[in-house]
């Protein structure tokens, strides 16, 4: 497992396997109380490189950066929402933030059947901030690649003497044109906050799936060869939530494997309704034997974006328990999710302008 895909759509299962091949170190429990937030609690983020240094400038009250972006190349769904939900809890606990929202990452590295053209791309921006102002996020927290400052263009392009290809297909395999111009803009998504013009040097970190491990190993290399004085980029590893079927990730390109923030209340029930489930074949079975929480996709669901602990608690003891259906889970799931997608997409509605003016200027 030398060579992990960022742009597939697999999910990895083997996280033990991964931490040692790539030397990640354990997220130590007594860190979560540091965030205000279920993802911490429910132990979600489980490795990293350098929080320590984070957790040192929470502790000492000092400015510590953080940097996340997400590709606009189609569709929030609710797997995005997780990376939004992590940064937010870090935006409380006194991060400078910088939220890439990366069109030009998203048009290079995404196949012309897809996004066809930057101006497509920019569409999807739009839709994308528009989510990212419903879900939380200030305009002042956002960035979009096309429409950045004329120093981070720079220095984008400075880094790409800092690699050799050697390196990069090392890290990657082979790859087009296309994603090797869009990585040497994700590293300096990575990297400048650091920079004079930006937050200025101190840790700066960002969050991440496992799947995206080359991106920061790339990164991580790249900043030892710089001399504008940063320090080396921080990230931590979230479990990513994975698909509505068996083994997949939650993915924009697999829409069956998706509920994503414009879906309809109805559609996601009706996703909801087909997800799989850790439910026994029959009735008087699962009440024997109780269902199997580790697979069903629907306690991940809830797992993920649930606000209520207790909820959440009594869900898992009934079902493992065989007291509660698949059925009685998936209703849950459908009465909490229609309805916050209901009022989400009212507040997204609202920012449209809004978002056109954080795009295109």
């Amino acid at each position: 497992m030398a060579v992990i895909d960022p742009w597939g759509a697999g999910a990895i299962t083997n996280y033990d396997h991964v931490f040692k091949e790539f030397g990640l170190k354990p997220f130590p429990s007594e860190w979560n109380a540091r965030f205000k937030s279920p993802l911490f609690r429910r132990n979600v983020v489980i490795a990293h490189r350098d929080f320590d240094k984070v957790i040192a400038r929470i502790g000492a009250k000092k400015p510590f950066a953080q940097l996340t972006g997400i590709a606009s190349s189609g569709p929030y769904h609710l797997g995005h929402k997780v990376d939004v939900d992590l940064f937010l809890a870090l935006k409380k606990a006194g991060a400078k933030c910088f939220f890439c929202v990366a069109d030009l990452d998203g048009y290079l590295s995404r196949p012309d059947e897809k996004i066809p053209s930057l101006a497509t791309a920019q569409k999807w921006a739009i839709e994308n901030v528009k989510d990212l102002l419903a879900l939380g996020l200030e305009p002042s927290d956002i960035y979009v690649q096309s429409n950045y400052k004329k120093e981070y263009y720079a220095f984008a392009f400075s880094l790409s003497k800092k690699m050799t290809m050697n390196t990069f297909e090392g890290i990657y395999g082979h790859l087009d044109m296309g994603k090797i111009g869009a990585n040497f803009l994700q590293y300096a998504d990575i990297l400048h906050p650091q920079l004079p013009a930006f937050a200025g040097k101190m840790p700066c970190v960002t969050g991440i799936g496992l799947d995206q491990d080359p991106h920061a190993r790339a990164a991580r290399d790249i900043a030892k060869r710089l001399d504008v004085g940063i320090e080396l980029p921080a990230f931590f590893y979230f479990r990513h939530q994975s698909g509505l079927k068996e083994g997949a990730k939650m993915s924009a390109s697999e829409p069956d494997t998706a509920i994503f923030l414009s879906d309809s209340p109805e559609a996601a029930a009706k996703k909801i309704s087909r997800a799989f489930t850790g439910g026994r074949n029959t009735v008087d079975e699962h009440r024997k034997l109780g269902g199997d929480l580790s697979v069903d996709k629907v306690y991940e669901l809830l797992l993920f974006h649930h606000p209520d602990d207790k909820l959440l608690e009594s869900v898992a003891k009934d079902f493992s328990s065989g007291q509660m259906l698949s059925s009685e889970m998936k209703k849950i799931a459908q009465d909490y999710f229609g309805a916050w997608l209901k009022e989400h997409q009212k507040k997204a509605r609202s920012f449209e302008s809004q978002a056109k003016k954080i795009v295109l200027g």
